[in-house]
């Protein structure tokens, strides 16, 4: 697998308050970390572009800007830290080719258990009903 150099010049660091644990600390420390990527700045293929839009879903804006939060430690630098791994493996799984896909049929023998089992649920749920020739 190939990897991307993500430079630092692309990725913008913004830090705000985190809600959940801290105690008061968390009232005032602004520990969360906010990442904002222009992915137009990495070094990837058009298809890898493609991929990451996809794999990124609504972290990536429409003028293609890959956001990435990270909240759940108590300090910047783990907070940091963990943004980053994110991006690295968003990036990393963006430049993996997806493994194609080799159609495959059932065995006979599970089509015609399949079978079996509807025709003994369909006999189950025929029995059930009220003929007007019984009545």
């Amino acid at each position: 697998m190939s990897r991307a150099v993500i430079p630092d010049a692309a990725i913008e660091e913004r830090f705000v308050r985190a809600a959940g644990p801290g105690g008061q600390n968390v009232n005032k420390v602004a520990s969360a970390v906010e990442l904002r990527v222009a992915v137009a700045a990495l070094d990837l293929s058009e298809t890898a572009r493609r991929r990451l839009g996809r794999l990124a879903g609504r972290r990536m804006s429409a003028e293609g800007v890959l956001v990435i939060q990270a909240r759940e430690h108590r300090t910047q630098d783990a907070n940091r830290r963990a943004a980053r791994a994110r991006l690295e493996a968003l990036v990393a799984g963006a430049l993996e080719p997806p493994r194609p896909r080799h159609a495959t049929r059932p065995p006979r023998a599970a089509a015609e258990r399949r079978l079996d089992a509807k025709a003994r649920r369909a006999s189950l749920k025929a029995a059930r009903t009220r003929h007007a020739d019984l009545d």
